[in-house]
């Protein structure tokens, strides 16, 4: 075969080789996207709660993490569970849960644990753990008309009633008031103010999926959360005693509309019929569909379970969380993932000095965002690129080589005529 047509089969070999044997990042992580249905946002809505005032636009999903926070196998979007563990108890209406161990860490079981669904009240713990952290609480905080025209449910604040943000904590958490929610918003300095904190909150925490866009959980375009994240933000909730206290009660007094005091019941069944039961938040909305947070202890283990899209039938979805914390309770120690104790760090960025040869940082990756750049033959196979560059190279100089050879060879000869040889 002539060296030309030897050259253009080696130029194609290579580079098919490097094109198919290594397929980039960016394919498989859209490929792995392709069978989650909710890997960026949650289902389309039922009704027109979350339909952009006019003149605005819907919020961008939230950008999906390159890596599952909390470990590889909390990407997947099915059952997951640890080797050689029993089924998980059927009657499970969620469409995704998880239960975790809250001083491990440990995820030990899941099904789409990073799908992205709607929050509903469960959202409630979020602000409760900015109220939490920010204000004292014995401050006394006046209603104004305002927080009393909140879509209920509602506790019954009164306009111009005085209140301790202890017992606004327990309206919240106890009866789940959304009267309540808007004015805590208000004292964390307005609405807009309180979810900027409270989405500044999940990030911190490491719950990416999360995107509050009302205080009190009601839907509205761009809301977002997940099963992991639920299970992130009770668990950091739980470190601030002011949550703790009030999450855990059954009733509590709660100044009345017509004076004297009114009794707040907890709507969270397990309190009364789960023996260990330390708390828990339910949600309910007609896109959200039944949500629920809920934490218990058995033998100085402590789990927390999440659920989120469920239904009440046939089963109470408490008694669901009841049924999957029995479940866990009887699993091992393993896991399966880990709640993250903080957001994931970006690698630090590399800043080449004058005097060095290595790439720039483009070339070297988005060590902003801890992703590689994406290049012609993808992040995976570059191994194989480079021996089909080197080879590249290789046919270039035989190439080059061959045709300074025929070149000489074609002197000599003239030469050789010239002189009569």
């Amino acid at each position: 075969m002539p060296f030309t047509k030897r050259l253009i089969v080696a130029l194609v070999l290579a580079t098919a080789t490097a094109a198919f044997a290594a397929p980039t990042g960016t394919a498989q992580q859209a490929a792995g996207a392709a069978q989650c249905a909710n890997r960026e946002t949650p289902p389309p809505p039922v009704d027109t709660s979350e339909q952009p005032a006019p003149g605005q636009k819907a919020p961008t999903p939230l950008e999906v993490p390159e890596k599952p926070v909390g470990g590889d196998r909390l990407g997947e979007c099915g059952l997951i569970l640890p080797p050689n563990q029993a089924q998980p108890p059927s009657g499970i209406t969620a469409v995704s849960w998880m239960l975790a161990d809250m001083d491990s860490g440990a995820v030990i079981a899941a099904y789409d644990p990073h799908g992205r669904q709607r929050p509903a009240s469960v959202i409630k713990v979020l602000l409760a753990m900015v109220v939490a952290k920010e204000l004292r609480g014995d401050m006394v905080v006046t209603a104004s008309a305002e927080d009393t025209q909140q879509e209920c449910t509602c506790v019954g604040l009164k306009d111009g009633g005085q209140y301790t943000v202890r017992q606004l904590l327990h309206g919240l958490l106890l009866t789940s008031g959304n009267d309540v929610a808007h004015t805590l918003a208000r004292q964390l300095g307005g609405v807009p103010n309180a979810l900027r904190k409270m989405n500044a909150m999940a990030k911190e925490l490491g719950a990416l999926d999360t995107r509050a866009v009302t205080p009190s959980g009601l839907d509205a375009p761009g809301t977002s959360t997940s099963a992991y994240d639920v299970a992130l933000i009770f668990r950091g909730a739980m470190k601030y005693e002011e949550f703790a206290n009030a999450i855990k009660l059954k009733q509590a007094q709660f100044p009345g509309r017509n004076g004297g005091t009114i009794m707040l019941t907890n709507d969270n069944r397990l309190l009364n019929n789960y023996v260990g039961a330390i708390g828990g938040k339910s949600g309910y909305t007609d896109d959200s569909l039944h949500t629920y947070v809920g934490a218990a202890e058995r033998n100085g283990r402590r789990l927390v379970v999440v659920l989120l899209r469920g239904q009440q039938q046939p089963t109470h979805i408490t008694a669901q969380a009841a049924k999957l914390l029995d479940y866990g309770f009887g699993m091992g120690p393993g896991g399966v993932g880990k709640l993250v104790d903080g957001a994931p760090q970006p690698k630090p960025k590399v800043v080449p000095t004058q005097d060095s040869n290595t790439p720039d940082d483009a070339a070297a990756g988005d060590s902003a965002s801890g992703r590689p750049t994406p290049t012609a033959f993808g992040t995976v196979g570059l191994p194989i690129t480079a021996a089909a560059g080197i080879g590249l190279l290789a046919a270039v100089f035989l190439y080059i080589r061959n045709k300074r050879a025929k070149a000489a060879r074609a002197r000599r000869q003239a030469a050789q005529a010239a002189q009569g040889i």
